[in-house]
């Protein structure tokens, strides 16, 4: 149908998690192509008003433990509320699925990125731990030279121009899905993007 699906998230986002093999079967359904982007959240949210989690107020955080189990339990999901390893820091993962991409293809990032996101909110392990990321690109059958090439400039470029694209598009949270300029945030709003897709 020549429509692609532009996937703005996280690697270290319960929501994203909780969507992402959701939004892999929609794109599968629908034949749509989809571009997989990952932005750093600490530069956009301190120009959208969003808060690191441990700067919410206590009930913010509160509720959100109760949305995770609410939406994992709909879902169908598991999911672990408070992970051994988070907060973690999203950047290394970020930048490996980034040099996936790059060098291998939109579906092996979004393979990745699915498996990055259960390594943190399923399996508990350490996203930012280098070991952890070539395991994970081992199981994936990916690269182990993927690893090195996510350290080098032109990545973290490439990473840097993709956050920069979500601030001009009014991204603010993950993930976000924009097709033809059209911004849906949040896996609580895939049945929106789905009508989209299916018109």
């Amino acid at each position: 149908m020549g429509r692609t699906v532009d996937y703005y998230l996280v690697p270290q986002s319960p929501w994203t998690y909780l969507g992402h093999e959701r939004f892999a079967a929609l794109l599968r359904e629908t034949g749509t192509a989809v571009r997989v982007l990952p932005m750093d959240l600490g530069r956009i949210f301190p120009i959208s008003g969003g808060l690191p989690l441990q700067k919410r107020a206590p009930q913010r955080q509160a509720y959100r433990l109760l949305e995770l189990r609410r939406f994992s339990e709909a879902l169908g999901v598991p999911i672990h509320p408070e992970p051994r390893f988070f907060p973690v820091a999203g950047d290394p993962a970020a930048l490996l699925i980034t040099a996936v991409a790059q060098s291998d293809g939109d579906e092996a990032a979004m393979r990745l990125t699915g498996a990055v996101l259960s390594a943190v909110w399923a399996q508990q392990r350490d996203i930012a731990s280098p070991d952890v990321l070539a395991e994970l690109l081992a199981e994936n059958g990916l690269a182990s030279e993927r690893l090195a090439q996510s350290l080098t400039p032109a990545v973290r470029a490439r990473y840097d121009a993709q956050t920069q694209a979500a601030i001009d598009l009014n991204v603010f949270g993950a993930p976000s899905y924009v097709i033809d300029g059209e911004l849906f945030w949040g896996q609580d709003r895939l049945d929106f993007l789905a009508r989209r897709l299916r018109a």
